[in-house]
């Protein structure tokens, strides 16, 4: 610590310092005045390693006062203090992988969905980022940021502050849960779920794409009308694609995800691929229904 000096003295070198004098004052006088040492503050006791320039780390086996000397925190004894253990061993039991197997699995085809929520979608209304008397889709939310400027395989609307959604709007996502689907139209609007990929999300974010919620027409009688259509088009633009694995075709068959080839299904049909909808296609035999069974005479021989 730097000298300090008493509070007395140091008032009493001030006020002679400060006072009037009517005599000259001497030059010894004033180098002794010179002399005395003054110091406002101490620094030295504040001085401190500049932010990052210091990591503490722990120092093992170097004496009782950290806490990690002697047996550097191994304890005494056995093979955790005299060797190096493996994470995954079990003490020499049966390890319970073979024991119990493997149970379940990680689905590394699953699509990646970016996540929107209702009442995020009316603060992005009601600040203007996104204008809802225009149709929405994937593009308009991607470039508002609503759901970040990464592209997954598609976005999925949930129904988090459902009851704040007062705006009707006109919203294209690639799923919606039954709630949101509810959040929407009770606020007079209308939602629409439609197949995308990543790259399909792409193209349409860069306006290499037409947005459209008409899937490609499947017949050789439309060849002609869509290379027509083609043709005529002052740029070219890559069409958006339709599912092909089943899951997703009845995904989209389905009415109840308002999807938007849900207008293909006959009055009756099931959405499924394979299931059918019970009763419908059953055979009857009209013999029994009539009730002109005949029964034959119950004799062994």
């Amino acid at each position: 610590m730097p000298p300090r000096i008493p509070l007395a003295q140091a008032a009493r070198c001030c006020q002679s310092s400060i006072a009037p004098s009517s005599r000259p004052q001497s030059l010894v006088s004033l180098f002794a005045a010179l002399s005395v040492q003054t110091r406002s503050v101490s620094i030295l006791s504040s001085l401190s390693d500049n932010a990052g320039a210091y990591h503490k780390r722990i120092r093992k086996g170097r004496g009782p006062s950290s806490g990690y000397g002697k047996t550097a925190g191994r304890g005494t004894k056995g093979q955790g203090a005299h060797g190096k253990v493996k994470p995954w061993f079990q003490g020499g039991q049966t390890p319970l992988i073979v024991s119990h197997g493997r149970k379940g699995f990680i689905n590394h085809m699953a699509p990646e969905m970016s996540v929107l929520n209702v009442d995020k979608l009316q603060l992005w209304i009601d600040t203007s980022r996104i204008d809802a008397t225009k149709p929405i889709t994937p593009r308009e939310l991607i470039r508002s940021g609503i759901v970040g400027s990464t592209v997954k395989d598609g976005i999925k609307l949930l129904a988090r502050g459902g009851e704040k959604l007062k705006t009707p709007v006109d919203i294209t996502v690639s799923r919606a849960s039954v709630s949101a689907i509810e959040a929407v139209e009770a606020a007079g609007g209308k939602i629409l779920t439609r197949f995308y990929t990543k790259e399909a999300i792409r193209r349409l974010v860069k306006g290499e794409s037409v947005h459209t919620d008409k899937p490609l027409p499947v017949g050789p009688e439309h060849v002609e009308e869509v290379l027509e259509q083609a043709r005529s088009a002052p740029k070219h633009f890559y069409r958006l694609p339709d599912p092909t694995g089943r899951w997703d075709i009845e995904y989209y068959r389905d009415p109840a995800h308002r999807g938007y080839l849900s207008h293909t299904l006959q009055p009756g049909e099931s959405p499924s691929l394979y299931f059918k909808v019970p009763g419908a296609g059953t055979k009857v035999n009209k013999a029994k229904a009539q009730g002109t069974v005949t029964v034959a005479d119950p004799k062994l021989f």
